[in-house]
């Protein structure tokens, strides 16, 4: 049975954005990789009705994830009503159940958006109650034993929200990846104006490779690179666990500062 990798982000296109390249390159040593938005779109936009959004963006989702060969997992909320709360907590938990992953990838407990910060919160949630059986989830699900390693991703501006910078640990390349990345991201075509309007993000797809290049430039060895913070292992797995780094070896650097 193949070692499965679970990309779980807030809102449709925040996975192409921060993280398909390295579940790309995690597919690539073996692994079966999965994608679930937490959000279901329903705010990006100034000209849809809310049945019509929803739609779409969840069309674009699926198109992307079935682009790359992952595993696609519906969204459990409105945007804006990503809570770190016990309902949301509880269905995604049994989702994290199904799939047995041992790599998630999440966002971090730092952006400038706080769907962004209870997205990546309710992974590490539901990654550590993944054995809890007396956790009451619905659907109910079977519990999981196995290690689990979480790591976040660089929040977008590569500041947190009092603007103060995040550092990455370490650095995944990405460069053979990045042609798929391009084409995924540009399956959310409802967002190319939406993104100019409300943040504005002139040419979203340049703006991913942009921060592509400068995550390899951090690096120091890589053309293009996303860069991950990994989560504390307690909890989730041994103390050195780090199964992230072992399956892609040469395609991570991992910087001084990080925790080894």
């Amino acid at each position: 049975m193949s070692k499965k990798a679970f990309a779980i982000a807030c809102h449709p296109d925040d996975i192409e954005f921060g993280m398909l390249g390295t579940l790309l390159m995690l597919k690539d040593a073996g692994y079966e990789v999965h994608y679930m938005n937490i959000a279901n779109g329903s705010l990006g936009t100034n000209q849809y009705d809310y049945q019509t959004i929803v739609r779409m963006r969840r069309e674009e989702a699926f198109h992307a994830a079935t682009l790359v060969g992952a595993h696609y997992h519906e969204s459990i909320c409105d945007d804006l009503e990503v809570f770190y709360d016990y309902a949301t907590l509880a269905k995604l938990v049994p989702v994290v159940r199904e799939v047995e992953p041992e790599i998630i990838l999440t966002q971090g407990p730092y952006d400038y958006m706080e769907d962004h910060i209870n997205a990546g919160r309710l992974a590490v949630s539901a990654a550590f109650c993944r054995g809890m059986t007396n956790f009451k989830c619905a659907p109910t699900a079977k519990p999981t034993l196995q290690d689990v390693a979480v790591y976040h991703s660089m929040p977008h501006s590569i500041t947190d929200q009092l603007r103060r910078p995040v550092e990455a640990d370490f650095f995944v390349n990405i460069a053979p990846q990045m042609e798929k990345k391009r084409q995924a991201l540009a399956c959310h075509k409802s967002q190319k104006e939406w993104l100019d309007v409300s943040q504005g993000m002139d040419a979203y797809i340049k703006d991913m490779e942009s921060r592509g290049i400068l995550f390899g430039k951090q690096s120091g060895v890589f053309e293009f690179a996303e860069g991950w913070i990994q989560h504390n292992p307690i909890g989730f797995g041994p103390e050195k666990f780090n199964p992230l780094a072992a399956a892609l070896k040469g395609n991570v650097k991992i910087m001084p500062r990080a925790i080894q």
